[in-house]
C-alpha cells in the first residue's frame, strides 16, 4: 500500500505540475475558500471538485489528468468530502508547484542578466582592441530558397544565407 500511494502522490504533483501557473493560483484560493469533494464534480451541499473551485476563481483550464490523479490519491469510488489530510496535502503541493515556478523565474532572470554582462563586458574589450566580434562579421539574411548547384532548381522554403557571393568567398 504504501507503494501505491507514493505512486499516487507523485502522479498528483505531476498532473499540478502540468498546470499553467494562473490555474494553480486559482485552485490555490479556490480550495482554501470552498468546501472540497472527491469523486465527483459537485455534491449537493454546496461542496465542489479543485477543477470547479478553480475554475470559479478564474483559473479557466481543464485538465482531465488532474482529476484522475486527484481520485485516485483519495481513492474515490463516489462523491465524498475531502479528508482536511487530503485536502491539506493538494494545497502543499499546489504552494511548492508556485514556489518552484518562482524560483525558475528568478534563475531565468539571472542567467538572463549575466548574459547581458558578459555581451557587455566582450563588446567593450573589442572596441578597445578594434576586433570585430564573430557575431556582427556577417550579417545574415532571409531568401526565398536555395539554388540545387548539380540540376540548377530552386527549392522552396526558407533558407539562411550570408549576404556575401559566391565570388566574393572564393579564394582568388
Amino acid at each position: 500500500m504504501r507503494r501505491r500511494r507514493r505512486a499516487t502522490i507523485e502522479e498528483l504533483r505531476l498532473a499540478i505540475d502540468c498546470l499553467p501557473v494562473g490555474t494553480r493560483r486559482a485552485r490555490l484560493t479556490g480550495i482554501r475558500s470552498a468546501d472540497i469533494i472527491v469523486g465527483a464534480y459537485t455534491d449537493r451541499d454546496g461542496g465542489m471538485c479543485p477543477m470547479l473551485a478553480a475554475h470559479r476563481h478564474g483559473g479557466r483550464t481543464d485538465c482531465i489528468a488532474f482529476a484522475h490523479a486527484w481520485d485516485r490519491f483519495t481513492g474515490a469510488r463516489g462523491a465524498r468530502r475531502a479528508t482536511r489530510r487530503e485536502v491539506r496535502i493538494l494545497e502543499r503541493h499546489l504552494e511548492e508547484s508556485l514556489a518552484a515556478e518562482q524560483d525558475l523565474c528568478d534563475l531565468s532572470a539571472a542567467i538572463a542578466e549575466h548574459q547581458a554582462l558578459g555581451r557587455h563586458r566582450r563588446a567593450t574589450e573589442a572596441a578597445e582592441t578594434g576586433f570585430v566580434l564573430d557575431d556582427a562579421q556577417v550579417p545574415i539574411e532571409w531568401s526565398p530558397g536555395r539554388t540545387n548547384w548539380t540540376s540548377g532548381m530552386m527549392h522552396a522554403g526558407d533558407n539562411r544565407s550570408s549576404s556575401r557571393t559566391v565570388s566574393a568567398m572564393s579564394l582568388v
